[in-house]
């Protein structure tokens, strides 16, 4: 598989499990702390089974700006998505031209 595309498939997979992780139980707020907090635990073990190997392959061809760069435009790009899709939340413009900005800035980031 092509060197650049490995490590983004591994991350954009890795950021679905982390957005589950980290905003997932925000649907079961009836459930006590300690179980979303266990269960959060559970899920982020896989994140990190797929964000460390992206991040091992990623180095190979991205600097470790650009890496990092990477990894926040996907998470960006799974949360907007998890959001609407999921949680049912509105992504309102200025949402979408606050993340549109960061990646903008992500230009800079790539040049060399």
């Amino acid at each position: 598989m092509n060197a650049y595309l490995t490590p983004i498939l591994l991350l954009l997979a890795s950021n679905v499990f982390m957005t589950f992780a980290w905003y997932g139980h925000l649907k079961f707020t009836d459930r006590p702390l300690w179980a979303v907090v266990l269960v959060s635990w559970g899920i982020a073990f896989f994140e990190y089974c797929l964000q460390v190997p992206a991040n091992r392959y990623g180095i190979a061809v991205f600097n470790p700006a650009q890496l990092k760069t990477v990894q926040e435009i996907i998470t960006l790009l799974v949360f907007v998505a998890f959001s609407v899709f999921y949680l049912d939340a509105a992504i309102k413009w200025n949402h979408l031209v606050g993340f549109g900005l960061i990646v903008a800035a992500s230009f800079f980031i790539f040049l060399d």
